[in-house]
């Protein structure tokens, strides 16, 4: 098949992104149309043969001349009747009108039959004549005329035929295997012509009627037999008919084809079994470089068949089809696709941030669909390192750990196009980063305009540098620099459904803001649906061992839908008192009284697990369970006030511990090690120390030696081997010791999240700061300011007096105090990052019709804070002095 870079070369350049192709108008098409195209149809012609010279004259080359070309020697002969080379253009002869005598060469036996007829009869009366003399149904017959097929509503003038001249008879329905096809797909082009040569047509349903019927009588089980039966659709040059079609002038006309083009395309994909329907490539690269003539890159059916021909080379990619010989899908024929939407991208990327129009979903959707099957090839041939190095040289190269360069130019033109998009997105995100700035003064509140394909640009970006010797430097040095736009794009409109590995390798070129948003995306979602929920029901004096059956029995895709929660013999439900449940189970799960988490030395609110724990017969069951528990609070979003120690959270990401890592968790340890490291290596020598590969620990009341490395009781600890005695020591310590109950964490985490890939992508996308944010909240202090900026207030106004003294009770409390009352107004001890503003909701004071002796109540669910017109600020102190006492402020709201 000529590609479609044959059809379009001579328009781009090879090593740039090109300007677009100029649309032409459908006016001024139909009139050269066929004799561009001819030149570059799937069933060649030669450069010399002679072409249409107007609309009037173009007739389609019936493929059934090509299926009687493989049958006989005689058939393939009048396929490829043409003028010979180097005769005379082909031009309007001088006709003398009446009698007109030519040569008709017979299906068999080179037998030749001598018509003579009037140049205003029809094709159709001469194929009557031949019935006559040859017995041959005029449905059975094909008359073939320099390379194209007669149509039985021309007349002998209108075909052109000279006087003398020969013409080949074909039986095609003798000669394939698929007559009704043919029947029905030439009766479809004939329907066509008519429609074309008519003044005033009027289209009917009958084209997308057949183009349907066609369709459905495609070979579902046969690939070979399917690819035969399509190509009859080539062959027959309907998709030159429709097109022509499409571009008449007339509205109706237009229409018509448009509707048929389309139901052709989109029922392809309905109709046609996934095997089969990739064998319908070669059609649709035939109607893309035909609509992209006829009507340019930004026509719909043009795009519409376009991506329907990205999603075939997304399957598929660029390899054979039917026969060992015959590629399905060429390199030739997707780069040019590349090349268009690159540019059409990079034009867009230059007027995305002066408009509110940028790169549309379509154009960088079926940019990566193409650029899929063409990375693909190109690494195919790529050395063992993975990486392309420019410039390339000119000779060719073979032999392991060099690749071929059979695609030179697709390689330069594919760097090329990385440079222009990148040069592109970085003036774009640094014009981003101006107009965040302003947003943020509040001098604009628009959202920054045509960004919304951004990140899935940057991602292909990113793949297209994996492929060349430096690029990906120059890539994420490009997003360091612009790292705050390239962080709000990630929040903004990176997509659950989406893969964001290539940006959780990178994190440091995120914040916090970004990291946390990619992480929750692994997580699950919290569903609605009450039906959904896990419900429990709990007993606050067995509040763990109750929680534990719960959840540690649960199935895990019950617990990722959601959760209920009751205490007994409290009335409260909703979001609220789960709330409370996570934060009390949490600090129950921790406090080292229960020997499952060691707190650190340095820092009382980081753990990790207890090496000693196996005092409890259930403990690996625990840490599963506890697992489980913080996947879930981070899953709700709910702050619990603990964090992790590094040595466990690197542990959980999969990472190695250092000497560094372990400071927090044992400063003694730390100091010692480091003192052995830096010591003298003449004393170390002398073995002042008298140390040896052995560590003494104790473990339920006993001390026991464990030996570091084989022989470790002997090996004496010198200055050449002290870094090793160091690394063992702190992996036995941090790692060896506690290797079953982070791996039983671990399992329990990974219960919620999905899978241990997952688990690891979801620790490793963090820094352990960011963690810390998620799972403790706020380290400041509560701002009573922002407290009073995100509460509005219901019967109550903010200038009444109850309000102006509730603000200035709450200003002279203890920290304590406030974290209490904020508790029992919200369930929540620990704000997150952003402080008020970072909650679901806006809180909210009522005003309540209850007597001034009651105390304040809340709707934890809803941030709501109850209590009534106080008459005095000493009696409003005083309500609020009590439900602050710890023991009181805990389960005090209602729902």
């Amino acid at each position: 098949m000529t590609s479609y870079l044959d059809a379009v070369n001579h328009r781009n350049a090879a090593t740039a992104v090109s300007a677009p192709n100029t649309k032409r108008k459908l006016d001024d098409y139909a009139d050269d149309l066929s004799s561009e195209y001819l030149v570059s149809c799937p069933v060649r012609m030669r450069k010399d043969q002679p072409l249409p010279s107007s609309p009037a004259d173009f007739h389609l080359r019936s493929a059934s001349g090509a299926s009687a070309c493989r049958s006989s020697a005689s058939s393939a002969a009048a396929c490829s009747t043409s003028s010979s080379p180097g005769s005379a253009p082909y031009a309007e002869s001088t006709r003398v009108f009446g009698r007109l005598q030519f040569f008709v060469r017979l299906l068999s036996g080179g037998n030749t039959l001598v018509i003579h007829a009037d140049f205003d009869d029809t094709v159709k009366s001469i194929h009557e004549k031949i019935q006559v003399s040859t017995g041959i149904p005029v449905t059975e017959q094909r008359l073939i005329y320099r390379g194209k097929q007669l149509q039985v509503e021309q007349t002998l003038a209108e075909c052109d035929i000279q006087n003398d001249a020969g013409l080949q008879l074909v039986g095609r329905m003798r000669s394939t295997g698929y007559p009704q096809a043919w029947q029905l797909i030439n009766d479809m082009v004939s329907e066509i012509f008519v429609l074309c040569k008519t003044e005033y047509p009027q289209p009917t349903q009958r084209i997308k009627k057949i183009l349907k019927e066609f369709l459905g009588n495609t070979p579902q089980t046969d690939v070979f037999k399917a690819s035969e039966y399509l190509q009859i659709f080539l062959l027959s040059r309907a998709p030159t008919a429709l097109v022509m079609l499409y571009a008449s002038p007339v509205k109706a006309n237009r229409d018509c084809a448009s509707d048929s083009i389309r139901l052709f395309i989109v029922s392809s994909k309905n109709i046609l079994s996934k095997p089969i329907y990739l064998q319908f490539a070669p059609i649709i690269i035939e109607f893309c470089m035909l609509l992209n003539r006829a009507a340019g890159t930004k026509d719909p059916v043009y795009c519409l068949c376009r991506s329907s021909l990205g999603s075939i080379v997304e399957s598929v990619g660029i390899g054979c089809g039917v026969g060992s010989d015959k590629l399905l899908v060429r390199m030739q024929d997707i780069f040019p696709f590349v090349r268009e939407l690159a540019t059409k991208i990079s034009e867009d990327l230059g007027t995305s941030m002066d408009s509110s129009m940028g790169p549309s979903e379509t154009d960088v959707r079926d940019f990566i669909a193409f650029m899929l099957p063409v990375k693909k090839v190109i690494v195919d041939g790529v050395a063992s390192d993975g990486k392309i190095t420019l410039p390339l040289r000119e000779e060719r190269i073979s032999g392991r750990g060099k690749y071929s360069l059979c695609y030179r130019d697709e390689i330069k033109l594919l760097h090329s196009i990385f440079l222009d998009l990148l040069e592109k997105m970085e003036h774009c995100l640094k014009k981003m980063e101006v107009r965040l700035e302003s947003k943020e003064k509040g001098e604009t509140t628009a959202v920054v305009p045509g960004s919304c394909q951004y990140l899935a640009i940057l991602k292909e970006l990113n793949s297209i540098a994996e492929r060349f010797k430096g690029a990906q430097k120059i890539f994420w040095e490009m997003m360091r620099l612009r790292k705050v736009s390239f962080s709000y794009l990630i929040v903004r409109f990176a997509k659950k459904s989406d893969d964001h590995h290539w940006i959780l390798k990178h994190k440091e070129v995120t914040n916090f803001e970004a990291r946390r948003h990619l992480a929750m995306l692994i997580l699950p979602e919290v569903k609605d649906e009450y039906e959904d929920l896990h419900e429990m029901l709990i007993d606050r004096s067995q509040l763990l061992s109750e929680s534990f059956e719960y959840i540690a029995h649960a199935e895990p895709e019950t617990l990722r839908g959601g959760l209920f929660m009751e205490f007994k013999n409290e009335e409260a439900t909703g979001p609220g008192v789960l709330r409370e449940w996570f934060f009390f189970v949490c600090q129950a799960i921790f406090n080292p009284q229960n020997a499952l988490y060691m707190c650190c030395t340095n820092d009382r609110r980081r753990f990790f697990p207890n090496p000693a724990s196996k005092v409890n017969q259930l403990h690996l069951e625990y840490f599963n369970f506890s697992g489980r528990v913080i996947a879930l609070a981070l899953m709700h979003k709910i702050q619990i006030g603990i964090v992790f120690d590094r040595v466990f959270f690197l542990q959980l990401a999969g990472k190695e511990i250092s000497l560094e890592d372990i400071r927090d968790a044992d400063p003694f340890l730390y100091n010692s090690c480091k003192q052995i490291l830096e010591m003298d290596p003449e004393i170390v020598d002398q073995d002042v120390l008298g140390l040896t590969f052995i560590r003494e620990a104790e473990e339920l009341e006993s001390r026991e030696i464990i030996e570091l490395c084989p022989n470790g009781r002997s090996t004496i600890v010198t200055s050449k081997n002290r870094k090793q005695y160091v690394d063992l020591l702190i992996r036995h310590c941090f790692v060896t010791s506690i290797a079953e109950q982070v791996t039983h964490f671990a399992q329990g985490f990974t219960d919620i999240i999905g899978s241990s890939e997952l688990q690891k992508s979801f620790f490793q996308g963090l820094d352990l700061e960011d963690l810390d944010w998620m799972l403790h909240g706020s380290e400041t202090p509560i701002s009573v300011e922002d407290w009073k900026a995100n509460t509005d207030y219901n019967g109550f106004k903010e200038s009444d007096p109850q309000i102006s003294w509730f603000w200035k009770i709450v200003g002279r409390m203890t920290a304590e105090q406030r974290k209490v009352l904020l508790f029992f107004w919200t369930s929540i001890k620990y704000l997150p990052v952003e402080g008020f503003g970072g909650l679901s909701s806006r809180l909210c004071i009522y005003k309540s019709t209850e007597s001034f002796d009651r105390l304040p109540s809340s709707h934890t669910c809803f941030y709501r804070l109850c209590f009534p017109p106080y008459p005095s600020k000493d009696i409003m102190k005083d309500r609020l002095n009590f439900i602050t006492q710890e023991h009181v402020g805990s389960s005090f709201g209602t729902w």
